[in-house]
């Protein structure tokens, strides 16, 4: 548990910060920044794969049919997060990335219930409800469903529910993912002028970098995932969206309205709820 509470510490650090990443590559299209993040990422796994002795551990998932049917539906659900998530960063909408997660981990809390069969007190289904709530606010008073936070949202959290049911290792996990979604990588980066990676050479660097900061915290994840329950493992998912939040506020001087500050409010109210109830619960079982 220690381990895995490390792992997901320092997946949600990194993640909290990528957007100073982003911001370096802002005028790319944000399909191309994708591209190159799952190509650099499966070169990152191959030299991860050796350093590790994988290469036994992968040619066993090879074998397993429903095991690779697993890993390309998480494999479908990460990208669909990243591209949303680059999108948003490259569009100016940081604060709503930043609640898309603030509200994932109670979507993860309400999977382990619905899909896992995991229980829950009370308060933490106030909790689910405060962030309901947000949500709600959130689509009366703009009009409409807050659909990148919800996109981002849900995605992960079903990424999540997917490689906690995976019995995979972390290291294997990924390498399957990126090598799914590589051709398709490597077929929309040829189709760019000058085949997708005619760019100064800083630029170059910078796209590459994107391949350690898109495998190393989705490593960590995985070990995170495969030790810790989904609701100990959605509680600590805060942590990115309260760095973000910052950034966009402080950094990127994105505005406020009213409708997102109660939206914040209610999801803040509920995070607040299940750590109490979480505390609580870990000191019935310590007396």
């Amino acid at each position: 548990m220690r381990n895995g509470l490390l792992a997901g510490f320092g997946a949600y650090l990194i993640w909290g910060l990528l957007p100073l990443y982003f911001r370096l590559l802002v005028g790319m299209a944000a399909s191309d920044v994708l591209a190159h993040r799952i190509v650099w990422s499966l070169l990152i796994m191959v030299l991860v794969t050796s350093a590790s002795a994988g290469w036994p551990r992968l040619r066993a998932a090879f074998a397993r049919p429903r095991l690779l049917a697993m890993l390309f539906a998480s494999a479908v659900c990460i990208t669909c997060n990243w591209l949303i998530y680059t999108w948003a960063i490259f569009n100016g909408h940081v604060l709503d990335t930043s609640l898309g997660y603030f509200i994932n981990p109670l979507i993860s809390v309400v999977f382990g219930v619905v899909l896992l069969g995991e229980r829950l007190p009370w308060l933490q289904w106030l909790a689910v409800g405060c962030a309901a709530a947000g949500v709600a606010v959130l689509a009366i008073g703009h009009g409409e469903l807050p659909l990148i936070s919800l996109g981002l949202a849900l995605s992960f959290a079903t990424y999540g529910l997917i490689r906690k049911q995976a019995a995979i290792d972390a290291v294997s996990g990924l390498f399957i993912e990126t090598l799914i979604l590589a051709p398709v990588a490597l077929i929309w980066l040829r189709t760019r002028p000058g085949g997708g990676f005619d760019f100064p050479a800083d630029t170059l660097a910078l796209l590459m970098a994107g391949g350690v900061l898109t495998a190393v915290p989705l490593l960590l994840f995985g070990i995170a995932a495969r030790r810790l329950k989904l609701s100990t493992l959605g509680l600590m998912q805060y942590m990115a969206p309260s760095i973000v939040f910052l950034l966009g506020v402080f950094l990127f001087n994105e505005a406020i309205d009213r409708w997102q500050m109660i939206a914040f409010g209610a999801i803040w109210l509920g995070l607040a709820i299940y750590s109490l109830s979480l505390v609580r619960g870990g000191r019935a079982v310590a007396g």
